[in-house]
């Protein structure tokens, strides 16, 4: 005998549950005609001033000579946020995964952006370093910004890995080490959201 009952139950759950997974995806949300509420409540995590730890990823560079770096951080300030702390590593696997790793357990960091080691070369390793800490990813931002690119180099933007995604609650963002790529990432894609993307990943209750 069909137990109807039981189904019937199972599938309100299951609908419950879909309903929790999308309520902080945007492309799932109905529009709110009015938009004011729904929008207010989309943003009641938002942080207003987020802290920032640039990581650059060379073996050639220093902190003294980071173009890349430096445009990160003057990006995020123009925007009235913190960077708390600037380091570099060089291109080597364990030394961008533990320079990650750490940075992101700091407790004055909410976000981490790295530049450099995101190409196709050998010791290209950023990628590849920074992707078992996620523990979610963030395809979006590697869409947006090789599309941006796209706009400026063409198909030279197929060279390029850059990556995101949330290692232990923080955002991280792997960029290019080119200045302009540097620029473009941050000022353009990353910044714009980034008080919104803070405050859903470290939300308690998520």
């Amino acid at each position: 005998m069909v137990d109807f009952q039981s189904r019937e139950t199972r599938r309100d759950d299951d609908a419950e549950d879909a309903d929790d997974e999308a309520a902080d995806d945007p492309l799932t949300e109905e529009p709110d005609p009015q938009h004011d509420d729904h929008d207010d409540d989309h943003h009641h995590h938002d942080v207003d001033t987020v802290g920032v730890a640039v990581l650059t990823v060379s073996s050639s560079r220093s902190l003294d000579d980071d173009p890349a770096g430096d445009a990160v951080a003057a990006a995020f300030e123009a925007d009235g946020h913190d960077v708390v702390t600037r380091e570099l590593v060089r291109d080597s696997y364990d030394r961008v995964q533990g320079g990650i790793d750490n940075l992101a357990d700091r407790g004055d960091v909410d976000v981490v952006v790295t530049t450099g080691g995101t190409g196709v070369t050998p010791d290209d390793v950023t990628v590849e370093a920074a992707e078992p800490l996620f523990d979610k990813t963030l395809p979006g931002f590697g869409e947006l910004f090789r599309r941006r690119s796209y706009e400026e180099i063409g198909e030279k933007v197929l060279a390029t890995r850059a990556t995101a995604g949330v290692a232990d609650g923080v955002p991280v963002f792997c960029l290019p080490g080119s200045e302009h790529a540097a620029e473009l990432g941050s000022a353009d894609v990353v910044v714009p959201e980034i008080g919104h993307l803070v405050g859903l990943a470290s939300r308690e209750d998520a």
